[in-house]
Parts: C-alpha cells; sequence; structure tokens
C-alpha cells in the first residue's frame, strides 16, 4: 500500500489568527472571533492540488479548564474545515496535568492520524507557531515548520527545518522541496 502524505497544521495562529494578549496566543473565545489570514485558503489550495492531506492538529485545554466548551471548539472547527478545504481537525482537549498522548508536544495526534490514513510521517509536514508545534512534529518523524508569529515565549528548542513568517511562504518551500 502506498503511504499518503500529509501536512499537518496546528489551528490558532496558522489556519485563523490567534487572539494575543501580552504577548502570548489564545484561541479564538466565540465564532464571530474567527479570522482567516489573508492567503491562507490558496496556500492550502495549493498543497490540496499537489496531493497533500491537510489535517489540523490543536491543543485546546481551555475545555478541560473550564473557559471554553467543546460546542465551541468544534463550531470553529467545522468553519475551518469549510472555509480551508481541510480533511479533518484532530483535538486534544486535555490540558497538561493529564499527561496525555495526544497533547502537543507529544505527536498522539500526528501518529493517530497516521494510522487512520495511512500517512507517511517520515514524508509529511507539520507548520506550527509555537515550540510545542514543532517538538510533536519532530517527535512523529515530520519535517517542520515555524511560524514565527512574534509572541513573548520560548521558540523550539530544536531548529525547525524551515522559520516562516506566512503560511504562504512555507507553502512555496514544501511545495519546493516535494
Amino acid at each position: 500500500m502506498v503511504k499518503r502524505r500529509a501536512v499537518f497544521l496546528d489551528r490558532d495562529g496558522v489556519l485563523n489568527q490567534a487572539i494575543v494578549k501580552n504577548g502570548k496566543p489564545y484561541p479564538p473565545a466565540a465564532l464571530t472571533e474567527v479570522i482567516i489570514p489573508e492567503g491562507v485558503q490558496e496556500a492550502l489550495y495549493r498543497l490540496k492540488s499537489a496531493g497533500f492531506l491537510l489535517i489540523g492538529a490543536t491543543n485546546q485545554p481551555d475545555v478541560a479548564r473550564g473557559q471554553a466548551t467543546r460546542d465551541v471548539v468544534e463550531a470553529i472547527n467545522l468553519k475551518l474545515i469549510k472555509e480551508l478545504g481541510l480533511d479533518e481537525i484532530r483535538v486534544c482537549y486535555h490540558d497538561d496535568k493529564d499527561h496525555c498522548e495526544c497533547r502537543k508536544p507529544m505527536p498522539g495526534l500526528l501518529t493517530q492520524a497516521s494510522q487512520d490514513h495511512g500517512i507517511d510521517l517520515l514524508s509529511s509536514i507539520m507548520i506550527g507557531d509555537r515550540w510545542k508545534d514543532i517538538e510533536a512534529g519532530q517527535r512523529a518523524g515530520c519535517q517542520t515548520v515555524w511560524l514565527n508569529n512574534n509572541y513573548q515565549e520560548t521558540g523550539p528548542k530544536v531548529p525547525p527545518d524551515l522559520v516562516s513568517q506566512t503560511l504562504t511562504e512555507a507553502v512555496n518551500w514544501i511545495l519546493q522541496e516535494q
């Protein structure tokens, strides 16, 4: 069986704008706060046209913390899937203290998607805007792209394969590398 290639994408800060407070990114609290940055839809269309599966991979610990509901998270995910042509969005609803395999920086969201969809992780890419995204991709064996949104927090511990300012720039690199 031929393994498929995927691009895994963090949600907040990659697929949609994160809500930045005091230099730290947060998810939109409501569907009305979801803003898809310019160029994201076209960039994802180019990846899809090149044969990549497009899979969102997002930590949403505010659900476990009682600060958000699954309904809101799922409504935002559905909007992004429909508007951006994603194949799916995988979600970890746990908090750090749960020590689960699906919470990035653990690679569980990616490895489970690999099993479910026949994805070759070594020829796949993880794009994220935080160190946890990059580490999850590295642990899964993927190439990694860090979208540096200039948050006031620590960047990746191990350098990613590419540091980019925009998803369009990242997609240009991915399509040149294939």
